[in-house]
């Protein structure tokens, strides 16, 4: 099984301000679904804590928490990547979705980048995604839409894998 992250980060590497998304995109929204849907979700638990009605529908949730005593209603609560990793029972890809500690810690173990770039920077953005090195990426993916009356930046679904 591979793992992946799937992100939405601006120009300026952010991914989240005040536990929460920088910004609200329907687009995103639907695609992080199709893409992630049937599948392993693997989160931190404050990322798990801000999906506004808890566990994700019709994909296996995964908490990872230190906390011993963290209950997440709806999910599977582990207490390592590893651990989570030896946990995820459904078939296909596994999905790191956040937060900032997660990705930072799974990086280098990830084999596909889905992003959605955002074409704009969010300077008063406090939680940033690990710097990306290029050479270690080919890009396999690439849809750019404008912004619309729905979605308040232009932003662009890009897929890498690792070289």
């Amino acid at each position: 099984m591979s793992l992946s992250a799937i992100v939405v980060i601006a120009e300026n590497g952010a991914i989240g301000k005040n536990n929460d998304l920088l910004c609200h995109l329907p687009a995103d929204l639907k695609h992080f679904k199709q893409i992630t849907m049937g599948h392993t979700i693997i989160m931190g638990r404050r990322t798990f804590e801000s999906l506004p009605k808890g566990a994700l529908p019709g994909r296996e949730n995964i908490v990872v928490s230190r906390n011993t005593d963290f209950v997440a209603e709806g999910a599977v609560v582990c207490h390592s990547i590893d651990e989570a990793l030896e946990r995820a029972s459904m078939p296909g890809e596994r999905f790191v979705i956040g937060g900032a500690q997660l990705y930072a810690a799974t990086i280098n173990r990830v084999d596909t980048l889905h992003l959605t770039a955002l074409h704009a920077s969010f300077p008063d953005a406090d939680v940033f995604f690990p710097a990306i090195n290029a050479d270690e990426w080919t890009e396999v993916d690439c849809e750019h839409h404008p912004s619309d009356e729905r979605n308040p930046y232009a932003y662009s679904f890009v897929t890498l894998k690792r070289k």
